[in-house]
């Protein structure tokens, strides 16, 4: 098993830290226990000694993860159709299948970008999304915007950090942890929030 942490703090002066940040957040997009926001909130942390560069941090880190977020999309286009076949109409899979196709369709943007900030969900959003057939030009926008957004917040939370606490690097790491772990739970707690007024909602009469 790599330590992916330690391997980032050894490679903190070299051009090859960039490179373990595109690894790291390319396998964590399908693999959750791969460990990507600590090992980037690393770098954003010296970032803020000049050790290294925030933007190449969060141009790497966001490369990575838009990668890795095509893996699970595609694995559920290849295997969807097959999937499809076997929800005949009108049993409760089949319907679950179809709410979340309508709920992607409505709101896809919404759902994409939340849950790349969840390391469970986002596997699991981006996998749905392939087995639904959700169209690619869509995701492909939606994720390069998810992306970009979560690597951006994630390494500026290390940056942060290191800027506070200069003199005391393992306190900056801790800071950026714990900012990025309250907006994480923050944002799941909007998201089920919002599903739930959804799901109490009552469908429109038509006449």
């Amino acid at each position: 098993m790599i330590d992916w942490l330690r391997l980032a703090e050894s490679l903190i002066s070299s051009p090859w830290l960039y490179g373990v940040l595109i690894a790291v957040s390319f396998l964590d997009s399908f693999l959750p226990l791969i460990p990507s926001e600590p090992v980037v909130i690393v770098a954003g942390v010296y970032a803020a000694t000049g050790q290294t560069d925030i933007v190449l941090v969060i141009a790497a880190t966001t490369l990575g993860a838009f990668l890795g977020d095509m893996v699970p999309y595609t694995a559920g286009r290849l295997f969807g159709t097959r999937l499809l076949k076997r929800l005949p109409p009108g049993s409760k899979r089949r319907a679950a299948h179809d709410w979340f196709a309508r709920e992607l369709d409505a709101r896809g943007g919404f759902i994409l970008v939340t849950t790349r900030f969840i390391p469970v969900g986002r596997y699991l959003a981006t996998l749905s999304t392939g087995l639904v057939g959700f169209p690619l030009r869509k995701y492909v926008l939606f994720v390069a915007f998810a992306t970009a957004s979560w690597s951006t917040y994630t390494a500026l939370t290390g940056y942060l950090g290191g800027v506070l606490f200069q003199e005391n690097t393992l306190l900056a790491i801790a800071v950026g942890v714990g900012l990025a772990l309250v907006v994480t739970g923050f944002i799941e707690v909007v998201r089920r929030a919002r599903h739930r007024r959804n799901t109490a909602a009552p469908d429109p009469v038509i006449d």
